[in-house]
This record gives structure tokens, sequence and C-alpha cells, in this order.
């Protein structure tokens, strides 16, 4: 059934399962993190949807906007003495927007449908999905091994079930916002550790390539800020 979700339009796609830290200082940002915490947005969820390249959803209203997206659920919070607050989140639901409103609140609100997965992938060999999902976890090793030099990385536990695999696997890799997108979108499992394995061998041979390294998230000032 449709739902209604406050969004959150940031340079980013959140993926299922990953954290997602945010400084919030602009006033209805600020708005939105009080009716979190208050509880005036239930189950403490707000949808994040990843702004297309040279757009700003002010302008461009819902083309300026993927159309589908993340909720994220707030963790923790904390006010600091100007007014702004950090913020810790973590993703959780996929759902595309149906309809938007900006004219109920401060901040921009929309009615969504959630995006289950596709029954399409139990009808894969299991023996299939297990080399599947070997490969994937092989091509995470590699890219972190030579993405991260600190070893600050770790693999997600061997109990994940399949179906969030690719998204926390996609976590570790700073891979082009339209790849993440598409990765986001797929509700084929199955596919899912197909494009996920393919993207970070891909990455891996560039960063080879290019002798260079990915900088760590939170290494610019304005990521992740809402001004």
């Amino acid at each position: 059934m449709p739902a209604t979700l406050p969004l959150f339009p940031l340079g980013t796609v959140l993926m299922p399962g990953a954290p997602l830290p945010l400084h919030i200082f602009e006033p209805r940002y600020r708005q939105l993190t009080v009716d979190l915490i208050t509880g005036e947005v239930p189950d403490k969820e707000f949808g994040v949807v990843a702004v297309r390249e040279g757009h700003s959803p002010d302008r461009s209203g819902s083309a300026g906007m993927h159309a589908v997206g993340c909720t994220a659920v707030l963790l923790d919070a904390r006010r600091l003495p100007d007014g702004r607050y950090d913020v810790v989140t973590r993703g959780a639901r996929r759902f595309r927007i149906l309809d938007l409103d900006t004219t109920s609140r401060q901040y921009l609100s929309g009615t969504v449908e959630f995006l289950p997965d596709s029954p399409a992938g139990d009808a894969e060999d299991p023996r299939l999905v297990t080399m599947l999902e070997q490969a994937a976890r092989a091509a995470h090793r590699e890219y972190c091994r030579t993405a991260w030099r600190s070893g600050d990385w770790s693999e997600p536990g061997e109990d994940t079930p399949v179906a969030e695999l690719p998204h926390l696997l996609a976590g570790d890799c700073l891979m082009p916002l339209t790849d993440r997108q598409r990765l986001l979108e797929l509700t084929d499992p199955v596919q899912r550790l197909r494009e996920v394995r393919r993207l970070m061998a891909r990455e891996t041979g560039l960063l080879g390539r290019l002798r260079a390294v990915p900088a760590p998230q939170g290494t610019f000032p304005d990521e992740h800020s809402l001004n």
C-alpha cells in the first residue's frame, strides 16, 4: 500500500543496511530531525533519494531526483549548541516515489510504494547462487585490499542473507552514483550478486591502472551536509 514519507534528497545513493551519518544545519531539515526525534514522523524513518547530476530538487522537482530511493532509520541524534544536528542513520527499505508534496511541511515529502524483491531468484540453482556469492565476496576482498590500504574494512558475516549481501558489499566501494542507483533498483537478488561482482572487479582494475586510491568518506567538509 502507498505510504507517506519525508524525503531527503542527497548527492549519494543509500543502500539497505548501510550506515549514513549526516550533519544537518538547514532549518527545514533541522525540523525534520526534530519530527523524527519526537515521533511526529512514525518509526523514525525517512526517505533518502539521490539527486540527478546537474539538477536540484528545489528547481527541478521530481525530474531532479531518481524515482527509487531507500529509507533511512534514525539511530542517534546529537544536538549542537547552535541548533545543528549530527545524526547517525542506517538504510532500511527501498521505495519508489509516486507523488511529491512540497507544501504540507517545511521539508519535502512524498507518496511512495515500497519495493520488495521479486521471486525470480528463488528458481536459481542453489549451487549457482553459492558460486556467485563466493565470487562476489572475493571481488569485495580484492577491491578493499586495493582501495583501503589501512585495512579498515570487514566482510559481512557468513550468515548474511543473499538478498542483503550485494548492498553491504557495495557499501565499501566508491563506485559512480549511476552504478549504485542501478544496483539499488535491481529487485532480483541473484542478478544483484552478478552486478555487484562485476562492478567491484571493474573498479579494482581502474584503481590498479590509475595507481590511486579513493578518498575516505568524510574527507571533504561538505559531504552529506545539508545547507
